[in-house]
């Protein structure tokens, strides 16, 4: 995977917390800076460490689909974009009574949600010629700054830009697995 891919990857995988950090942001009472940076750094290790996952499950079994491990890639970041992009035009939900901030469980398992989609991902990278803790770091890195972004943003713009990141996101994601399948079939 060339590294314009990787970063787009890396970027594309931070959108769904993006979004569900700017929901979250939106939600919290006037939230400060240490609780952006405490949600971003969750997000970010979950981020990171479910590629992983998913990369050794692929690792696993690449060797019994080996002449079809493009289409899968692609057809598994397809899927995971068009999911994405139908998330992001899904009406949101009503707003609930703001908090100071919000517990570790709740944020962890919103990151979690959030990286199962990282996970399907890692599954589709065994495919493919990559160094997975480059792809991984990346991805937590960019996962973690986009989470902290978007949680000081909530207060200011809602719930509707984090919608269209989620839109981007599920594009760029379709966008990349048809780069994979390109390279794999010139």
């Amino acid at each position: 995977m060339n590294p314009f891919s990787l970063v787009m990857l890396a970027i594309a995988m931070s959108t769904d917390a993006f979004a569900a950090a700017v929901g979250k942001g939106s939600s919290l009472d006037k939230p400060h800076i240490t609780e952006a940076l405490r949600m971003g750094m969750i997000f970010g290790i979950v981020e990171a460490t479910t590629p992983v996952i998913g990369w050794l499950v692929g690792q696993a079994a690449s060797q019994f689909i080996e002449n079809w491990d493009h289409w899968i890639a692609f057809t598994l970041l397809l899927i995971l974009g068009l999911y994405m992009m139908y998330n992001g035009f899904k009406v949101p939900e009503e707003e609930a009574e703001k908090t100071k901030q919000h517990s570790l469980l709740l944020l962890m398992v919103t990151a979690i949600a959030t990286s199962i989609d990282a996970l399907a991902v890692g599954v589709s990278l065994a495919f493919i010629e990559i160094n997975i803790l480059v792809a991984s770091l990346a991805i937590g890195l960019a996962t973690m700054t986009m989470v902290t972004v978007g949680v000081l943003l909530g207060r200011a713009i809602g719930t509707l830009v984090g919608r269209w990141a989620e839109i981007v996101g599920g594009t760029v994601l379709v966008f990349v697995g048809a780069i994979v399948l390109y390279e794999h079939l010139a």
